[in-house]
């Protein structure tokens, strides 16, 4: 497992980027828009591990910029862990097998979400491409939120 980025969610993306760029020195990596979902994806490095061609295999900040407004309170700001595995559907197994709940089942082949004992989420993602679909992931219903 490697620890792949922790997810904010932002209310203003120049006052953020100003902070978390100009202020704090963290390097923009990538950016991606989802037209269909409406919200964008702004992954950052620190500034040294940007400087030493890190910034890909470093672990990242991500901002998500909801295009609707939504108030945040709670920690609602506060997004996702996400962790890179090597299998999901192994993984996944292992976890319910170990008593977690699957929150969000790996129906892709990619993406599966889960709750550490305090309710924080943690996103796990499949190393690599996708697999396959396979059952019982396939049709497993969601779970609670994530």
């Amino acid at each position: 497992m490697r620890y792949l980025h922790t997810m904010v969610r932002v209310a203003d993306v120049d006052a953020s980027l100003d902070f978390y760029c100009n202020k704090l020195g963290m390097k923009e990596v990538r950016r991606q828009e989802n037209q269909q979902g409406r919200f964008t994806l702004i992954f950052l490095a620190a500034g040294q591990d940007e400087s030493r061609g890190r910034a890909e295999s470093a672990p990242l900040l991500e901002l998500t910029y909801n295009w609707d407004p939504e108030a945040y309170s709670g920690g609602r700001n506060f997004g996702h862990l996400a962790y890179e595995v090597d299998d999901i559907y192994q993984t996944c197994q292992s976890l319910m097998d170990k008593g977690v709940t699957i929150n969000r089942p790996p129906r892709d082949g990619y993406m599966a979400f889960i709750r550490s004992p305090d309710g924080i989420s943690i996103e796990l993602l499949q190393k690599g491409t996708p697999k396959e679909k396979a059952e019982p992931w396939a049709s497993m219903p969601n779970t609670g939120s994530w």
